[in-house]
């Protein structure tokens, strides 16, 4: 048996590989691939997404096909040429170089702890205009007028939902195809950060994009979830993040965030979710966790909280290739 289609040693030399050049490199500041991705992602949009978003009938329906096109033809072609890359003959560590690279351009841990922690540094400089602007590069809620403990709220409850998208979803789709898998993964759920919104330009252009990405991620997510609980610290905090994930994630609208958030904020211990301001208007979320609301603190604590279920999936996907390798 094999994990991702490769023998033991190639697929664990991989996987350590990608992580270590994320932990060493993070993103990559010029020639990003995702950055390339997200300007062809935008080009094919403004081709495709462009009839009436009060059409009806035959147009609606048109609308929502443009969108499953714009999808396969932006998606498919690069995850395809990832794949045939990888079904090369090439000698063992070349195909562990090839599949770790695309792990790599796929992975984003250092990218969170980039993004997060300069948010908690100036939040306990008392820097507030700063901490705002730091927050409004990872959140599209309005920070202009932000709180501590809201741009804190921010910053966790990001780092957890984001944990998933950017880390354990791309580990779980390598694990299950190697760098194709990440690759495809990474595709997909940038065009559902990019299009799946409920507005008008999207709302029919963007439901394929958000539906495959509701796919892709259900097991991960889930995964992530249990994961948040059992690395949760302290005593108790396992039963109540999973009681957090039972009570609170079926309120959400997205099917994924709400076991990942709802159950990292009850292993962390904090009350998270509520009123969030969007374009000036103040949106009643559903509760997150239970417990004291967020400080600048405990964006380290999410961060660790993330940072520690890294270790554990890698552990766990280690032993399995080594359990299929000796099988």
């Amino acid at each position: 048996m094999q994990l991702a289609g490769l023998d033991w040693t190639t697929f664990a030399a991989a996987l350590l590989a990608g992580v270590l050049l994320d932990a060493m490199f993070g993103e990559v500041s010029r020639f990003h691939p995702l950055v390339g991705f997200g300007r062809l992602a935008s080009a094919i949009e403004k081709r495709l997404n462009h009839q009436s978003p009060s059409a009806a009938g035959a147009t609606v329906f048109a609308r929502f096909v443009r969108g499953a096109l714009a999808w396969a033809v932006t998606v498919l072609p690069l995850t395809m040429l990832a794949a045939w890359a990888c079904t090369q003959p090439l000698p063992p560590a070349a195909q562990a170089a090839l599949h770790a690279t695309l792990l790599y351009f796929c992975l984003g841990l250092r990218s969170l702890r980039d993004h997060m922690l300069p948010i908690w540094r100036a939040l306990q400089a008392s820097d507030l205009p700063a901490a705002r602007a730091l927050t409004a590069r990872i959140v599209s809620r309005d920070t202009g007028n932000a709180s501590e403990s809201d741009l804190a709220k921010a910053a966790t409850e990001s780092m957890l939902e984001n944990g998933n998208d950017a880390v354990f979803g791309t580990l779980f789709w390598f694990a299950i195809a190697g760098g194709p898998g990440a690759v495809m993964f990474r595709l997909a759920n940038t065009l559902d950060a990019m299009w799946g919104y409920r507005s008008e330009r999207f709302n029919l252009f963007g439901r394929s994009a958000a539906r495959i990405d509701d796919a892709l991620n259900y097991l991960p997510a889930r995964l992530t979830a249990f994961s948040y609980a059992l690395l949760a610290p302290g005593s108790g905090s396992t039963r109540r993040a999973l009681a957090c994930w039972r009570r609170q994630a079926p309120a959400w609208s997205s099917p994924n965030a709400g076991p990942v958030m709802s159950t990292g904020a009850g292993a962390l211990g904090l009350q998270l979710g509520g009123a969030a301001s969007y374009g000036g208007e103040i949106e009643q979320r559903p509760p997150l966790g239970e417990g004291a609301p967020a400080s600048a603190a405990d964006i380290p604590r999410a961060w660790h909280l993330v940072r520690n279920t890294t270790g554990l999936w890698m552990a766990g996907m280690l032993a399995i290739a080594c359990g299929a390798h000796h099988a």
